[in-house]
């Protein structure tokens, strides 16, 4: 019997009914700025969709011109519920959503499983919400695709990176890393901090850390990759949650980046 993860926060970070979220997906995309981009990895935040749905998008509507020969996701978000050491993998098979099945990519974690830093933790994935909220995006905006999730926990950019490598592929596998920015600051204040967060990724800096990006250690294993692999990051969207659902009062920083090949 295949091991399934269901979904653990449909209903409150996006709509649990079928068709509700299908459609606000697609008006999120379809106010998506147009890029001509061809990315090879993506940054996208990972709140609730009425905070950061929209910025979100900026970043799966590039896709739209490759998506057809996209096959692998490499999925990397933050745990934010349970403490672990280095990099986790679950212990299912596949991820369900309101929008259906994704499979996930057995032969590669086996691959991965090797390092010494990737671990298997159900616990770490079981109510993890930076991973879970990505996928109704993916499967809205790629054809058949298998997934490699990682929930990263205490680990180093260099081990991050190690992981990335071994999982690069080719042009058929994406790289995705969930991450908000600043939390809980004033709007002013957010503003200046994500500010200087971005222009240290747009210039390949790093480490960012955990105050500056939850998602900070693994963007900082992509900022090492992105170097070897000489992507260039193009900013797509930057707002907190004062700007789209929320008080301006404690705000969270949301960004979309996109790295592809440097011209």
């Amino acid at each position: 019997m295949l091991a399934v993860r269901p979904p653990a926060v449909a209903g409150m970070f996006y709509p649990a009914e079928p068709g509700e979220l299908s459609h606000e997906i697609l008006e999120f995309l379809t106010e998506a700025q147009p890029r001509t981009l061809i990315p090879k990895a993506l940054i996208v935040p990972h709140a609730g969709y009425v905070y950061s749905g929209a910025i979100a998008a900026s970043a799966y509507a590039t896709l739209k011109s490759i998506s057809a020969r996209i096959r692998r996701v490499v999925l990397l978000g933050p745990t934010h519920r349970v403490a672990v050491r280095g990099l986790a993998l679950p212990d299912v098979e596949a991820f369900d959503t309101p929008l259906g099945r994704v499979m996930l990519d057995t032969e590669l974690m086996r691959i991965i499983s090797s390092l010494p830093q990737v671990t298997v933790s159900a616990a770490a994935h079981a109510q993890e919400h930076s991973l879970e909220v990505q996928l109704p995006f993916l499967q809205s905006v790629l054809n058949d695709f298998t997934l490699l999730p990682l929930a990263v926990g205490m680990a180093t950019a260099e081990e991050v990176a190690e992981v990335l490598e071994l999982a690069w592929g080719g042009e058929e596998t994406l790289i995705v890393i969930s991450s908000d920015l600043s939390h809980y600051l004033p709007y002013a204040a957010a503003q200046s901090v994500d500010g200087r967060t971005i222009r240290n990724i747009l210039e390949l800096k790093q480490p960012i850390a955990h105050e500056e990006a939850c998602g900070g250690t693994p963007i900082s294993g992509l900022i090492i990759v992105a170097r070897k692999h000489q992507l260039k990051p193009h900013l797509l969207d930057l707002r907190n949650s004062g700007d789209t659902a929320g008080s301006k009062n404690n705000v969270v920083g949301y960004t979309s980046i996109a790295f592809s090949a440097g011209e």
